[in-house]
């Protein structure tokens, strides 16, 4: 069975939540480690005070048992705390009395930047709060969650997966500048991925490449609008005698310039990824909008909001980097049972020779 994924939750609704199909049986999760990504994901330098009301705890309503897998669908949990400002606001049934809380009111004034707009118009919403809630970076907790479910199956057969932000200094100084001038900045995370063998991905198929499945992964998260594999764009700029790795006896490259990835399939070296964020959209300082009840000129929905959330995106992208090679592994190897799964990887990395 293939690995799945799907996800449901608002902003501010009462949870997040994520079904993982597709998993071995006998696979042990941990649920502190799985509680210290969650927690990673809310710190960083610029967070909001919203990452202090949330406390994020992963709750598993099925498939696991005394801590491991039973092979059968895994529903994962994330309580949103907020919800409980917002439970008229964000009430999935038509809520009785008179209105409290936050949510009350109707969101006619879009912010550039966000699904605001265009959520809007897709989907024929008069208030733009039914396409915030679920356009909101709020949602990646869960895929936080699953993406540590991900990294415990990848360490089963030696592939261990890290996330960073590029230059963490710079970010902390343009941080400072930018919230002295109520403003947002973005950055750059990489991901590295260590011990994948060779032979994940396809060329067979466009859809199959491994890098264009990890470039899909990161452009699909928030804010991100940017991606590169291995030197990427720097790439351009060099002649095909500087830009490949050259292949040595033992099989391995002299370098790794590609990324650890080459005609869409891993080559065996360190998989390393980019993704560029863009700055943050909901300010403090609100651009120029249209009041969408009036028709008239107004400024954007102001909201609480990150001054940066580029460390944050470090963690998500991990996680969606890890989600995408648990996923590869699983094509590759198969097994409705750890140990087949296992046995696959050691049978297969055995017949290429691979260290």
């Amino acid at each position: 069975m293939s690995l799945r994924l799907a996800s449901a939750g608002e902003s501010h609704g009462p949870a997040l939540v994520a079904i993982v199909s597709g998993l071995p049986a006998g696979l042990a999760l941990d649920r502190d480690a799985i509680d210290a990504d969650l927690k990673r994901r809310q710190q960083g330098y610029g967070r909001s005070p919203r990452q202090q009301i949330e406390q994020d705890r992963v709750e598993v309503l099925a498939g696991l048992r005394h801590g491991r897998t039973l092979g059968t669908p895994l529903a994962l949990v994330v309580r949103n705390v907020d919800h409980k400002n917002w439970t008229w606001g964000m009430s999935p049934w038509p809520p009785d009395g008179e209105p409290h809380g936050k949510g009350t009111k109707p969101v006619t004034l879009p912010r550039p930047g966000h699904a605001d707009l265009a959520g809007a118009q897709k989907f024929g919403h008069d208030d733009v709060r039914n396409a915030l809630e679920r356009a909101s970076a709020r949602h990646t907790a869960v895929h936080v969650a699953a993406g540590a479910v991900a990294k415990a199956l990848l360490s089963a057969i030696g592939i261990a997966v890290a996330g960073s932000v590029v230059d963490e200094d710079a970010l902390r100084a343009q941080v400072d500048e930018a919230r002295t001038e109520r403003d947002t900045v973005g950055g750059i995370v990489e991901v590295r991925a260590a011990g994948v063998p060779p032979g994940f991905g396809s060329y067979a198929a466009k859809e199959d490449r491994l890098d264009a499945r990890l470039a899909f992964a990161l452009m699909g998260i928030q804010a991100v609008k940017g991606v590169e594999i291995g030197d990427g764009f720097a790439l351009a700029a060099l002649r095909g005698s500087q830009a490949h790795d050259e292949i040595g006896a033992d099989r391995k490259r002299t370098s790794n310039r590609a990324g650890g990835i080459e005609a869409g399939v891993s080559n065996g070296e360190e998989i390393i990824v980019r993704a560029g964020m863009k700055p943050l959209p909901t300010l403090m300082k609100p651009l120029a909008s249209v009041d969408l009840a009036t028709g008239e000129a107004a400024t954007a929905l102001v909201e609480r909001s990150d001054v940066a959330a580029v460390e944050a995106l470090a963690v998500v992208a991990e996680a969606a980097v890890a989600w995408e090679l648990a996923v590869a592994a699983k094509e590759k190897f198969g097994g409705d049972a750890l140990g087949d799964f296992v046995a696959a990887h050691a049978a297969y990395t055995a017949r290429i020779q691979w260290r």
